[in-house]
């Protein structure tokens, strides 16, 4: 009995020291919050309904996704179209991945405006 309730103390012991762990190693994304509730940049609430936005975000996101060469980071990239001004958002991994979607997207989204702001990961 007394070995169980050893082994059980231990395994105890060994869960809660994970945990706290766990808690030191969350990523702290409280910049990247505060900016997109500032309403100063695109979100994915931002983006149009109407049939022609709508068109275009879906044959950026065919482009990407047909593209093996990128990582599944980059094809994870926001997308928003609004009155045929596309915003491209969020991280990807190289400069060239960042130059293939800019390269992509412009040749999916038939002369609409692309504005990109992806960041590369560690170039912050």
């Amino acid at each position: 009995m007394k070995r169980t309730l050893l082994a059980l103390a231990c395994l105890s012991a060994f869960n809660l020291a994970a945990l706290a762990d766990d808690e030191k190693t969350k990523p702290d994304n409280t910049a990247t919050n505060e900016r997109d509730r500032s309403g100063e940049t695109k979100t994915s609430g931002d983006q149009s309904n109407s049939p022609a936005d709508l068109k275009i975000t879906q044959a950026i996101r065919q482009a990407l996704m047909k593209d093996r060469e990128l990582s599944m980071t980059a094809k994870n990239i926001k997308i928003i179209t609004a009155n045929g001004q596309v915003t491209l958002r969020g991280p990807v991994k190289t400069a060239q991945e960042k130059a293939k979607i800019d390269q992509l997207a412009k040749s999916a989204a038939g002369g609409a405006q692309i504005d990109d702001q992806l960041d590369v990961k560690g170039s912050n």
